[in-house]
């Protein structure tokens, strides 16, 4: 890990900002909403600004060399379920949009977003005192899970249809040095790269750069995979989380990143061997503007940088920068806020910078 030896104010974030666009719902296939919040808020800083097929929000803003291309995606959907069967009690079934660890969901809040109204619910399941002995032992599975709603059957049933999204229920806090809640992942990326356009705002970069916030992204990069295809860039850098695995029981040597340590720098993950002119370049940005970083290597996981890689027609140098978060993919995500800053600014100063660098093999 690389020092800074300055730093920015934590007080800077934008937290009712960021407070609207974590708790605003929007799962996979289901963004609407937070793609409205997202095209209210991007709309200023875009040269011009639109949505794709798939649900992508493109936003361009024009640089001095229109033949290159960067791509910077962030992908606005979150984790969730949706409704496969409403029982003759009026308790509903669901299966996951995005991967979950089942004992999450123990005695949770969700929100059942139907046609005509958002109606509140709860995860239910076998009462601890009814159990057996041996299940009482055996790990939780999500078939083990109903949603509640505390309404007659016939109440439900004029509301609620199969195929309703659902989404959790939990508001952003600020806790200590870090903000606290559901869907920073990727939430928390949403929110820098919004930042880094206001920033840029006014500056003149060198190549085009696209800010696409991508849709279907947990359940299989969908959204930047034609995004990509599309855009077809010269350079890609992808925001997302990554594990922050710091905590009683982890190792130094499997912890993956760290809170409060710095913006992380992608190495690889299961999906992506970043390109390591990229990975240079990032370093070499954070020492020039001593910005503290950390490298990563996720063992576990993909992100959108691979859709970059994989999809550009023509080939593109990829990289990707990782928000460290601890307890991700629960409704009490952490992230630091110096980690937040610190990605901020490395974005905003890759973007300024890249016609700077010798991108050669060597």
């Amino acid at each position: 890990m690389a020092k800074a030896t300055k730093k920015t104010s934590a007080n800077t974030l934008d937290m009712k900002l960021l407070a609207l666009i974590s708790e605003t719902p929007g799962v996979s296939g289901f963004e609407q909403k937070i793609r409205e919040v997202i095209l209210k808020e991007a709309t200023p800083y875009s040269d011009e600004i639109s949505v794709d097929p798939m649900g992508n929000v493109v936003c361009l803003i024009k640089g001095k060399d229109s033949s290159q291309k960067v791509m910077v995606p962030a992908h606005m959907d979150e984790i969730g379920f949706i409704v496969t069967h409403i029982d003759t009690n009026g308790f509903l079934r669901f299966h996951t949009l995005g991967g979950f660890d089942p004992k999450t969901l123990t005695a949770q809040r969700v929100l059942i977003h139907t046609k005509q109204k958002t109606l509140i619910g709860v995860m239910g399941s076998k009462p601890i005192h009814v159990m057996t002995p041996e299940e009482r032992t055996k790990v939780p599975q999500i078939t083990d899970y109903f949603i509640d709603l505390g309404m007659r059957a016939e109440e439900v049933h004029k509301y609620v249809e199969v195929g309703n999204p659902i989404t959790r229920e939990r508001s952003l806090i600020e806790m200590g040095d870090c903000v606290n809640g559901k869907s920073l992942d990727n939430r928390i990326s949403v929110y820098i790269l919004l930042e880094a356009m206001r920033q840029l705002k006014g500056k003149k970069l060198p190549f085009d750069f696209y800010a696409v916030f991508s849709v279907q992204e947990e359940v299989g990069l969908r959204g930047a995979n034609t995004a990509a295809h599309y855009l077809d860039p010269d350079f890609g850098i992808c925001l997302d989380t990554t594990i922050a695995y710091d905590v009683p029981g982890s190792s130094e040597h499997n912890k993956i990143t760290a809170l409060g340590k710095g913006t992380a720098i992608k190495i690889m993950d299961t999906s992506i061997i970043s390109d390591y002119r990229m990975v240079e370049y990032m370093k070499q940005i954070c020492k020039d503007q001593k910005i503290t970083y950390q490298t990563e290597i996720l063992t576990g996981g993909a992100t959108d940088a691979a859709a970059m890689q994989k999809m550009a027609k023509n080939g593109a140098i990829v990289g990707a920068i990782s928000i460290p978060t601890r307890h991700i993919h629960q409704v009490v995500e952490m992230s630091h806020k110096e980690d937040i800053l610190g990605s901020i600014e490395l974005l905003k100063h890759c973007l300024l910078n890249l016609d700077q660098f010798d991108w050669a093999f060597k």
